[in-house]
């Protein structure tokens, strides 16, 4: 069923902007592998992005400032967990369709995306999946209209690319448990009303819990001084014998399974998303080519420059392609975590590096914020590192090749 919200907003949105000259990005015409919705969804999506992201984005970057009522105005587009079901205030859409609503968002900025892809993929989904109904009833609607800001700790300042040596705390006591610990770079961290929270219990089972703003023991310091993802809050989550009562805690999962299971539904939308991110620097260095004139010639003219052009839309092509394809499997219940880790791992790679060449195309003006590029830049550095880096995806589809486990000796 497609969403009301956003075909309410498609009909609302201002499209009266200024656009580039129109680029082919659909070289290989992916579009005919998508459906009418899946075309109204980016579309809406597309149109909200240049409305309410781009005449903002930059003096937020600049001014290292989360952009203000952002949860609320995804949420009212229906960009929240958007394939959660509608009787949880999801837009029930499928897997393609949320794919392509982060690589909208993400073409207006990585902070942006992972705002919804956290709020979407590392809350929303594990309190569907793990949740109790109460639990799903009480949270989920409010987390999908952005009325609540959620937050995910699986990260620890010891334990990064290793979550299963995680030293985070679940004491009994009383009809519940005391949380003991520390997470870290953890997006809208000093902004969440509530945090979905990864730790070990007593006899060493990983138990997912809700953590709610005003739980006494419970703080969120804001990291500052990031040169990436700027246009966002990231901070720590810290835990000094918080009391979690037992309706606070996910009843359907007892294993690594539960934030794994997370991520993997994360990382195939940083998947789509980074193609926004690599399609905004493709375009900006395209325009700027055949508008730049030295030695009495468009820059575009000149070989070196088609090869990078060319190479860049190869790329974003087979990225395309690649998503596409693990969304159609992701649908059918047939994507597995290596599939997700080889797409994540290939499609921010490919972004990052036309990011940092098209920087190159633009010369000394790539690097002001009257264009995107260097913005997309530094957030790709981040994105490249968070939900398991390059080298570990890296390893992940080496195991699966040889069978042999290269984490441990």
């Amino acid at each position: 069923m497609f969403s009301l919200k956003i075909f309410c907003y498609l009909r609302l949105a201002n499209v009266g902007y200024t656009m580039m000259k129109q680029i082919n990005v659909d070289y290989f015409q992916v579009d005919d592998l998508l459906s009418e919705e899946h075309k109204l969804v980016r579309r809406a999506v597309r149109d909200f992005v240049r409305s309410e992201i781009r005449p903002v984005i930059e003096d937020a970057a600049q001014a290292h400032q989360a952009i203000d009522g952002l949860m609320p105005k995804l949420g009212a587009i229906g960009a929240l967990g958007p394939y959660i079901p509608v009787k949880y205030g999801g837009a029930g859409l499928d897997q393609i369709s949320y794919g392509l609503i982060m690589q909208e968002l993400e073409a207006g900025d990585s902070a942006v995306r992972s705002a919804a892809s956290v709020q979407s993929s590392l809350v929303m989904y594990p309190i569907y999946t793990y949740g109790s109904e109460e639990q799903r009833c009480k949270y989920l609607p409010r987390l999908a209209s952005g009325e609540l800001i959620g937050s995910f700790g699986l990260t620890e300042p010891n334990h990064g690319s290793d979550p299963g040596g995680m030293e985070t705390r679940l004491t009994a006591k009383n009809n519940g448990f005391l949380l003991n610990g520390a997470k870290m770079w953890i997006t809208n961290s000093p902004i969440c009303d509530l945090a979905v929270v990864w730790a070990r219990d007593e006899v060493g089972k990983v138990r997912g819990v809700i953590v709610e703003r005003g739980m006494e023991g419970f703080e969120t310091p804001e990291t500052l001084h990031k040169w990436s993802l700027r246009a966002s809050k990231t901070g720590e989550l810290v835990f000094h014998d918080v009391f979690i009562p037992a309706e606070n805690i996910l009843p359907e999962v007892n294993s690594m399974r539960g934030p794994l299971s997370c991520l993997n539904s994360a990382r195939y939308g940083i998947s789509w998303g980074v193609i926004g991110a690599a399609i905004d620097c493709y375009e900006t260095a395209v325009q700027y080519a055949l508008e730049r004139e030295q030695f009495d010639r468009p820059i575009g003219g000149f070989q070196l420059q088609q090869k990078k052009l060319a190479e860049f839309l190869t790329e974003i092509t087979k990225a395309q392609l690649l998503s596409w394809r693990l969304g159609v499997l992701k649908n059918e219940g047939k994507a597995t975590p290596q599939q997700i880790s080889m797409t994540k791992r290939n499609n921010v790679h490919m972004a990052l590096q036309i990011a940092r060449e098209s920087r190159q195309i633009l010369g000394g003006m790539g690097i002001v914020g009257d264009f995107p590029i260097m913005r997309h830049m530094m957030n790709l550095e981040s994105v490249i590192t968070y939900e398991g880096t390059h080298d570990i995806h890296l390893l992940i589809t080496g195991q699966d090749i040889t069978g042999i486990n290269a984490f441990s000796s």
